[in-house]
């Protein structure tokens, strides 16, 4: 039986998801093949496009490296820590409620269990800009290797911070 606290975070758990339902669904681009497989897909590098769940009219762009062979058609493989992002304003900038200073908008699992990769987007306020970052992390040890991009926000509109 859930208690009234259950439900509360249950209900903040839910919300939290929906928040970051429009990252969980990317529009594939396109791939490129790397290495070729006799058996299950070939290695590729992935281009995909997700858009800011909270600021309207940012799309990134995250290209990376996706194992495939029999573990990879099977879920089971580890992808590259690898990853690159190009973040673009792609119509016209809204922001409805305050952005928190620095927050994780999308991250996906990249192995079985214990690896994701993650999009962090930090707010710049003294330059009116949106910074935007990719790396991956494991629970015992993540990977140095990251990716920046930067949308500078027009000048009349002002990115409001929690």
């Amino acid at each position: 039986m859930l208690t009234t606290s259950s439900w509360r975070h249950a209900v903040v758990a839910a919300g939290c998801l929906a928040a970051t339902a429009a990252w969980a669904q990317p529009d594939t681009i396109g791939s490129v093949d790397t290495v070729f497989k006799f058996i299950g897909p070939d290695h590729k590098i992935v281009v995909e496009a997700y858009d800011d769940p909270l600021v309207k009219g940012v799309t990134c762009y995250v290209s990376r490296a996706r194992t495939g062979g029999v573990k990879g058609a099977l879920g089971l493989a580890e992808d590259r820590s690898e990853a690159s992002i190009a973040c673009v304003q792609a119509g016209a900038i809204s922001i409805e409620k305050p952005l928190k200073q620095q927050e994780e908008v999308f991250s996906e699992r990249t192995s079985l269990l214990f690896k994701r990769l993650r999009v962090v987007r930090m707010v710049d306020a003294a330059r009116n800009t949106l910074v935007y970052m990719t790396y991956s992390d494991k629970v015992i040890e993540g990977s140095p290797q990251n990716s920046v991009t930067a949308v500078a926000v027009p000048a009349s509109t002002v990115i409001p911070v929690k």
